[in-house]
């Protein structure tokens, strides 16, 4: 999802806890594996991979300059002639320790498996973050969780894109002291998208 349109809906959500909720979660996720170095693992459930969520990070890892952003997507089932980037097992969570960040999209509740190796990794030093349907396991094992249920206005395909979009935000600014041309774009997007002033 490109700059203008992450601001339009930014803009219809306004007024909502989504924009300032994502941006706060994206905060934690950046924060997470930049002093680190690297070492995002972006999981899902057996039901659902995050293969858009591992896209927009991989676009938001290049645009920032952050290649720590650029997740390895984990997957629950991996065929003999997958490539190496899609090849990737439940194995590399149990691997998984202090210095590394593993990322759950889980829109409903996982199975026993993944709740046990993400449980395992974080008595490891692993840092845990959930994307989640409101499954209380899930949150509960977590540092940080954004839950979106069926009663909220947004579902989570929607949180993802927000939450990837902010993950790449201000990074150059902290870095560099000015702005990227991505944050710029941003920043116009979202003025040119704004209501008009009040002539009152």
């Amino acid at each position: 999802m490109d700059a203008v349109r992450v601001a339009l809906l930014r803009e219809v959500l306004a007024g909502t806890e989504w924009p300032t909720a994502a941006r706060g979660f994206a905060r934690t996720l950046r924060s997470s594996v930049v002093p680190r170095g690297g070492g995002l693992l972006l999981v899902g459930t057996e039901v659902h991979e995050p293969w858009h969520m591992a896209a927009h990070l991989v676009d938001e890892s290049t645009w920032s300059g952050l290649p720590q952003l650029r997740p390895t997507l984990v997957r629950h089932r991996v065929e003999p002639d997958d490539p190496a980037h899609l090849a990737v097992g439940l194995g590399r969570i149990e691997a998984a320790g202090r210095g590394e960040t593993l990322l759950v999209v889980a829109p409903e509740r996982p199975g026993a498996g993944l709740l046990e190796r993400v449980h395992d990794a974080r008595r490891a030093g692993a840092t845990v973050l959930a994307l989640d349907g409101g499954d209380t396991e899930v949150s509960g094992l977590a540092h940080e969780a954004l839950t979106v249920t069926d009663d909220d206005e947004v579902d989570l395909d929607t949180v993802q894109h927000l939450v990837s979009a902010a993950a790449g935000e201000n990074v150059a600014v902290a870095a560099r002291g000015r702005r990227s041309f991505r944050d710029r774009l941003s920043r116009l997007a979202d003025q040119l998208t704004a209501p008009p002033p009040s002539r009152w």
